[in-house]
């Protein structure tokens, strides 16, 4: 999916105020004695702030014994300094009392050995950095102790095992600003199975990921298919409580005639079944979702991907324009469609809606970018809809585009031509993820969208880590050789998009990462195909499309350039244990 479409808020406003003044923090290091060993530890504490809100760093470094387990402990020393949401690492806190306990991945230590763990928090009044820390309960004095012939108490109490959100959920039927912020998120368990089962795949496993509901089938859970689990919404609802979650996502992902441009990523229903859409898909899942007992879950739901760019930039008159995206757009089943599932979903009090936006390499060029904001605020009004059941949307669904290219910018210029001019950008206004849906925020609530909304990105596979990463810009010979030997994303054209070779995961999921951002997210599962590399019959109605196969010499729509696709893959949802290995061995930040 994603495939190539083109050739030649009080809070966020107080966010997007305060970025210029990003600092960075001072620098805290507090050796720390370990537990039941002779060992001594040092503490590295730093934090980024801006105003309400700051980011920080933990290293511990063990310079003792080996430590096999490990709960870090402190207090904040302001009772107005919270953590919202943390990583490679359990958190909890109870008053200015803060744990942090290692996950199943990081928690022996060697000697010499370090792990560092984060987190997103807020502040009001002041934000001092802690002075203390504890390390599996002992407090930290700087020197190494012999292990007592009693385990000491701990400082703080152990979460239980299945903690509960990190803030008190919102009364039924308000909705928070952000979803995402201060609550711990859904892990599905039959994703995790599949990670879990791949060697080093529990590095990652616990990390939240989307729940595709690409048919009507899914609805129910479909434990035969190679794509779906077992597990249908009502289950995964369940379980999230279960985990103790405090949102969980959902992929609508089944419109008639679905990715009219595409073939890997077709879908079960005809152009003309949006009856069908209403009644048999969205309805079913308004109602699990509508159900009380999930009140205090916020249920996120990306909706529709890949779907209302087409109708700008693949019908007739565009380059690659197909008959499917004629008739979908004359008939209005994509905008009617995705009007009514905004309309649906968003009467339910819990539930945050958030648009699929396309991709910089997409819609960057102000033929798209405009005519795109027009049609998606479109269908936010259309069969019932208001913009109010628009929380936000996302970007890079599925895609493989660097968050950001540090070594290069689009002003750049060399040997009088600018970055624009040269065969990687193509003219485009933007070079990296960040920078497009930031700027396209800006135009939907340019265009009538709430000044609220959020921006969603999707990290799972667009770290382009491992040894091919570069580490400065290119020569300046011309402006190709500077942008193609200083770029992040190591495609072989923006256009590609399927299994492709050389990606890493990205950066793992968190809130509020920047301004204008609600998270980034792992909405494309990794491990979870794009597509078949040849054709392979199935009763899910996804075609085989030439982009995934590794041999495909290319066509107009990725400037003529081999599909770069990896290959023996399976149909576009089902494993795919080389590229889960892969993402894995190119991850940025590094595993």
């Amino acid at each position: 999916m994603n495939v190539w479409r083109r050739l030649s808020g009080p809070r966020r406003a107080l966010a997007l105020a305060g970025a210029g003044a990003l600092v960075a923090g001072g620098l805290v290091t507090i050796p720390v004695t370990a537990a039941q060993a002779a060992t001594q530890c040092d503490i590295a504490y730093s934090s980024n702030e801006w105003a309400g809100g700051f980011t920080a760093s933990v290293t511990i470094k063990n310079l003792g014994d080996p430590v096999n387990g490990w709960t870090l402990g402190w207090t904040f020393p302001n009772s107005g300094q919270r953590v919202q949401q943390g990583w490679s690492a359990e958190f909890t806190q109870s008053g200015s009392q803060v744990t942090a306990r290692s996950l199943s991945y990081n928690g022996s230590l060697a000697t010499g050995a370090s792990t560092n763990i984060g987190f997103n928090g807020a502040w009001s009044g002041s934000n001092p950095k802690p002075t203390s820390f504890t390390l599996n309960g002992v407090v930290c004095n700087g020197g190494t102790t012999t292990p007592p012939t009693t385990t000491p108490p701990p400082t703080t109490t152990p979460p239980p095992t299945d903690p509960p959100p990190t803030t008190t959920p919102p009364p039924a039927g308000a909705k928070v600003d952000n979803p995402y912020a201060g609550a711990r998120g859904y892990v599905n368990p039959e994703w995790k199975a599949k990670a879990d089962a791949e060697p080093g795949g529990s590095r990652v496993s616990n990390n939240p990921t989307a729940v595709w509901l690409d048919r009507i089938a899914a609805i129910n859970g479909t434990p035969d298919s190679s794509s779906n689990g077992a597990f249908g919404v009502r289950d995964h609802l369940d379980e999230a409580l279960r985990q103790g979650a405090g949102y969980i996502q959902f992929v609508i992902y089944n419109l008639p005639g679905r990715d009219c441009s595409a073939l890997a990523s077709n879908g079960e229903l005809g152009p003309d079944e949006l009856p069908k859409y209403k009644a048999q898909y969205i309805d079913p899942i308004a109602a699990i979702q509508g159900d009380a007992k999930y009140r205090n879950l916020r249920i996120i739901n990306v909706i529709e991907i890949d779907s209302l760019p087409n109708l700008i930039t693949n019908t007739s008159g565009q380059a690659g324009g197909t008959v499917m995206c004629d008739t979908v757009k004359a008939n209005g089943a994509y905008v009617n469609g995705v009007g009514y599932a905004l309309a649906k979903l968003g009467a339910i009090g819990n539930v945050y809606n958030y648009i699929d936006a396309g991709h910089h390499g997409w819609l960057g060029w102000d033929t798209n970018f405009g005519p795109t904001a027009d049609i998606l605020k479109t269908a936010a009004v259309a069969s019932g809809s208001t913009v109010n059941n628009v929380h936000g949307f996302i970007t890079n669904t599925a895609n493989y585009s660097a968050l950001r290219e540090p070594y290069f910018k689009v002003t750049d210029t060399v040997n009088g031509q600018t970055v624009r001019q040269s065969k990687w950008v193509d003219w485009n206004f933007y070079v990296d993820e960040l920078s497009f849906a930031q700027a396209f925020r800006d135009k939907l609530v340019s265009v009538g969208f709430n000044s609220n909304i959020g921006m969603l990105i999707d990290t799972s596979r667009n770290g382009w880590g491992g040894s091919a990463r570069p580490t400065g810009p290119g020569a300046t010979t011309s402006v190709d050789t500077y942008v193609n030997g200083g770029r992040i994303d190591r495609r072989l054209h923006l256009g590609n998009w399927c299994n492709q070779s050389g990606a890493g995961l990205g950066e793992r999921p968190r809130a509020n990462p920047e301004p204008g951002i609600d998270a980034y997210v792992w909405v494309k599962p990794p491990g979870e195909s794009d597509g078949s590399s040849k054709e392979i019959p199935n009763n899910e109605g996804k075609g085989f499309d030439r982009m995934c196969d590794p041999t495909y010499g290319g066509n107009a729509r990725n400037g003529n350039n081999p599909s770069g696709a990896l290959p023996d893959a399976p149909i576009s949802g089902a494993w795919f244990s080389a590229q889960f290995q892969e993402l894995m061995r190119n991850a940025y930040p590094a595993l």
